[in-house]
């Protein structure tokens, strides 16, 4: 399936959000994040991040199961190509 995540957590948090988010999606920019992930691993995702956040935070899902009919565009610069490395 793929997933597009972002956040918004107060700024104690935001490391480890970073840290836990990047284990399992890639980095887009800022609070936000997309890629394939099995159910099992979202899941894992999911409750790693309920031990992060608080009353005040919030954290959004959209979950595919078909990209079938989608489309990925960038206006401006693509911050995610940056994050590619050896």
């Amino acid at each position: 399936m793929f997933v597009i995540l972002y956040y918004d957590v107060n700024v104690k948090r935001v490391s480890k959000m970073l840290k836990v988010c990047r284990k399992y999606l890639t980095w887009v920019q800022n609070s936000v994040f997309e890629g394939e992930i099995s159910y099992s691993n979202l899941e894992r995702l999911k409750s790693e991040i309920r031990k992060i956040v608080k009353d005040e935070d919030s954290v959004v899902l959209y979950v595919f199961n078909q990209m079938l009919y989608s489309e990925r565009e960038v206006l401006g610069k693509d911050k995610k190509e940056e994050t590619k490395f050896l």
